[in-house]
């Protein structure tokens, strides 16, 4: 038991002694924008309060939790120090929650404002900033949140349970988990409304509307339809979401304004389908998948094992 405690101790100090290192440098970067923009902006007036809120959000703030966490650490405080920050650990989400419009704000200023775009040039050119840009630290405390998570929670399985600081540990966990899952969740909606975006303008016309609200992209990819009559195979390019399943086939080539789009053949709503592999099961060349609706049947084939595989599981997860 001795042992183990000792273990524990030497792996929680090097754990916290690292927690304190990354601290220190993600303050400096932290302080590049505090001091460099949001700071000499407010005090110029390069942009209006409304437009530098916009952009910089809640960072403030947030860099002054992390400067009194990096107080606590350095007096080794860690309880104290973590359940501080835990009281401002929901500025994380706010701060992911405001990025894509923050992001969308900084370039219609850089592209409107001409005071603004020589002052952030001329602040990037400082040798502090190693040659960085602005819109890679607005980012970093989204990346910062997420390697605190995994330093509590090594903190926490390196602290034994009888310690005055498990509790504390344990609700930092907790907090900064939760924190962490509504970031993801915002990063995750909006990867997905960008992919929806994208297969949106591929498609011809405006006809199918691809987005609807719940409706999640999974993937898409180049299927052979198999005719029912003896027809030759037709080549399309299928688009796989939660709830429709999109058939399309390229436009004309030589077409002025679609060259590069695809036609909506046909858009199947995925209540009451049933997926069942028609071959494809030992290790042969490729598959052959059939997908039932209630008034018609699709035959879908490829040469590659792996990618019908990979169809079937997709179309049998978003059917369930």
């Amino acid at each position: 038991v001795e042992e183990q405690r000792a273990r524990w101790e030497r792996k929680r100090c090097r754990v916290a002694k690292e927690l304190l290192e990354t601290e220190h440098k993600h303050l400096e970067q932290l302080d590049l924008v505090v001091t460099f923009f949001v700071k000499i902006l407010k005090a110029k007036g390069t942009l209006k309060p409304a437009v530098l809120e916009s952009i910089f959000g809640p960072l403030e703030p947030i860099y002054s939790a992390s400067h009194v966490l990096s107080l606590h650490l350095e007096r080794g405080n860690l309880g104290p120090g973590l359940e501080n920050f835990c009281q401002s650990v929901e500025r994380y989400g706010h701060y992911a929650e405001n990025l894509e419009q923050a992001n969308k704000i900084l370039k219609e200023q850089l592209r409107k404002n001409k005071s603004f775009r020589r002052f952030k040039k001329l602040q990037e050119t400082r040798p502090q900033f190693h040659g960085r840009k602005l819109e890679d630290l607005l980012p970093l405390p989204l990346q910062r949140l997420r390697e605190y998570k995994h330093f509590f929670r090594d903190l926490l399985e390196n602290t034994s349970p009888d310690s005055p600081e498990y509790l504390q540990l344990a609700k930092a966990v907790k907090s900064v988990s939760e924190v962490s899952r509504w970031v993801q969740d915002i990063i995750h909606d909006r990867e997905n409304s960008l992919q929806l975006l994208r297969v949106q303008k591929l498609l011809k016309g405006q006809k199918t509307q691809v987005f609807s609200p719940g409706r999640w992209y999974i993937r898409e990819g180049w299927l052979l339809v198999v005719p029912s009559k003896g027809e030759e195979l037709k080549r399309r390019m299928f688009f796989l979401f939660s709830d429709i399943f999109i058939a399309t086939k390229p436009c004309h080539p030589l077409h002025p304004m679609n060259s590069k789009k695809l036609a909506c053949q046909a858009v199947y709503p995925l209540y009451q389908c049933v997926v069942d592999k028609v071959f494809g099961h030992t290790q042969s060349q490729g598959g052959l998948l059939s997908l039932s609706f209630p008034h018609k049947t699709l035959l879908l084939m490829s040469s590659d094992q792996e990618d019908i595989n990979d169809w079937y599981r997709s179309l049998t997860a978003a059917v369930r």
